[in-house]
């Protein structure tokens, strides 16, 4: 094989794995990554590793090429979408953390900007991104169901606990004028 032919079998290989990737992704956010040094990508890629997520680099032709094979709505592969330094946040198990820390992190530190991204196969714009990044977490909505549910029985146990003291009160006040 010439030099040549390699290279353009290691691009096909390239495209092949990620256009596998881009189908198996909870969810696939794509982001402008310009100005994004070193370290704090390296940062960037810390966090998301925390939540199962990834960062992957690519040139916007491998992007346009993998999108298509995947199956990706056209949006995903417009030439819009891919202008400028194009990078792809890929989430874990759960669809919204990788999101999530993108959100946090770009908010943080103006870098990188979010273009546009996929949750479970439908193609959302950069608007409907960032209000995902803004949901409260999954375990801050699991403690809101927890408090909603459980005040309710908090009042009804304050009730019946007032109501209890009041019948011990007036026992008492009909054992003292019995005695």
């Amino acid at each position: 094989m010439t030099p040549k032919a390699e290279v353009k079998q290691e691009k096909k290989d390239y495209v092949s794995s990620l256009g596998d990737k881009l189908k198996e992704a909870k969810s696939v956010v794509f982001v402008d990554y310009s100005g994004m040094g070193v370290k704090l990508q390296q940062d960037f890629k810390s966090k998301l590793r925390d939540v199962g997520g990834s960062m992957v680099v690519a040139k916007n032709t491998l992007i346009k090429l993998a999108s298509k094979s995947a199956g990706l709505p056209e949006e995903a592969s417009s030439d819009e979408l891919l202008s400028n330094q194009t990078a792809l946040v890929f989430s874990g198990e759960d669809p919204v953390a990788s999101i999530q820390i993108l959100g946090k992190f770009a908010k943080d530190n103006e870098i990188p900007k979010i273009k546009a991204g996929m949750v479970e196969g439908v193609y959302i714009d950069q608007a409907g991104v960032v209000r995902i990044a803004s949901l409260p977490s999954k375990e801050q909505l699991y403690a809101n169901v927890v408090g909603a549910i459980s005040a309710p029985m908090y009042g009804l146990v304050r009730t019946l606990q007032g109501n209890l003291q009041k019948l011990v009160y007036i026992l008492k006040q009909k054992s003292q004028l019995d005695s």
